[in-house]
């Protein structure tokens, strides 16, 4: 409802605010000096137009004739000057008309030259990101209001990614610093299960079980290690990838997976001359989590599509699942850490809740997006689409 009242009604920009203060302001002005010049101009006429107090009685013939003509002359000039005075007036008024048209639009130039320094601080602010924080605007000029507001901006920014970078730097240490205590109790577990004295089955059955949660703690954790290197942007193995072999790869490795399910996986439009990019182990993370998402969140016998395309400047990778209708709403948030979708997806220990947000990361790193959509005939849409790079020729990737 607020973009279509955008729409209907034109922007009221503080350009359009001072482009309207100018004309205004020019308008009572030279309206202003417009009735001071023609009280002048009247005053003046009838100044001139006072007469002595008496006329010298006629002596004569030739003495009348002149007063007639004298008349005749005052006459004429009366009319003369009141056409004088209606075309100053009309003058004044077409002048004063043409003069508030130009200074409607040299206000127009002048609001812009001056506003010019705050659309670019607004254009440069939206393109920086929690991805590249490390971005300033850097305003070049006089220490003015304008110079203060961008350094001010500026000092924003530099807390931001100072905020940021502790906050990732604290995910992934205590990720590392996590890691040692799980080894302990894993070793721990297998030292109590082979000892020489028999062990009784409820300790077997709890060690696996503790078994079992510390690997879902192992991979959470190394869900927060991905993110927080995703996050950091640290790509050091970036080369030309083929994103339909990567998929393919992904899916061959959980073929026993897609055949105990019972899953039909269609792949026709699947190429391997879909190029893009970066990191091979990021993206090869990308491809795993998004097809383990499309199995384990799948119905029992359901089906898998899966196409990887170039389209103009963009490759693009959509994986899509039948399944129950889903709310779009809930979907959406699925890129975000720790969410998921109805019952099957709490507490199920079918995943740590990071994938799609990994997903999500890593595909914002190398420049592209990841788009969520719930079908309309039920089960979920997942496109991602990233840079198409140029064919790698010789190399398989």
């Amino acid at each position: 409802m607020r973009t279509a009242r955008r729409l209907a009604l034109p922007a009221r920009t503080v350009r359009v605010r001072f482009t309207a203060l100018y004309g205004v302001l020019f308008l009572l002005s030279g309206a202003a000096l417009l009735v001071i010049t023609n009280l002048v101009s009247l005053g003046s006429t009838r100044i001139s137009e006072v007469a002595p107090g008496g006329s010298p009685p006629a002596r004569n013939s030739t003495l009348a004739a002149a007063h007639e003509r004298i008349s005749l002359l005052e006459s004429q000039l009366a009319g003369a000057r009141e056409s004088q005075s209606h075309r100053l007036l009309v003058g004044s008024a077409v002048a004063l008309a043409v003069m508030a048209l130009v200074s409607i639009v040299l206000g127009r130039i002048i609001a812009g030259r001056v506003l010019r320094p705050l659309r670019t601080i607004t254009a440069a602010t939206r393109r920086i990101s929690a991805d590249n924080l490390h971005e300033r605007l850097a305003v070049p000029g006089p220490a003015d209001e304008v110079k203060d507001l961008a350094d001010t901006i500026d000092e924003l920014l530099e807390r931001l990614e100072s905020s940021f970078a502790a906050q990732r730097r604290f995910v992934a240490n205590a990720s590392h610093e996590l890691r040692t205590p799980l080894a302990t109790m894993r070793a721990s577990l297998d030292v109590a299960v082979a000892k020489p004295e028999p062990v009784p089955p409820q300790t077997v059955a709890l060690a696996d079980r503790l078994r079992t949660e510390l690997d879902q703690v192992d991979r959470l954790l190394e869900g927060f290690l991905l993110l927080a290197r995703t996050q950091h942007g640290a790509m050091s193995d970036r080369s030309t990838i083929s994103l339909g072999r990567t998929v393919r790869a992904a899916m061959d490795a959980r073929a026993a997976d897609i055949a105990a399910r019972r899953l039909t996986v269609h792949d026709g439009d699947l190429h391997d001359d879909t190029w893009t990019q970066g990191s091979a182990t990021l993206l090869s993370r990308l491809a795993d989590n998004v097809i383990d998402n499309a199995i384990t969140h799948n119905d029992e016998g359901g089906w898998i599509t899966v196409a990887a395309t170039a389209d103009g400047t963009t490759a693009l990778l959509v994986v899509e699942t039948g399944g129950r209708l889903l709310d779009q709403e809930q979907v959406a948030r699925l890129a975000q850490p720790f969410q998921r979708l109805g019952a099957d997806r709490t507490g199920s220990g079918d995943g740590s809740g990071l994938g799609l947000s990994i997903v999500a990361a890593i595909a914002t790193a190398h420049g592209g997006g990841l788009d969520l959509a719930a079908r309309p005939e039920g089960g979920l849409r997942v496109a991602i689409s990233l840079p198409l790079a140029a064919a790698r020729t010789g190399v398989p990737a």
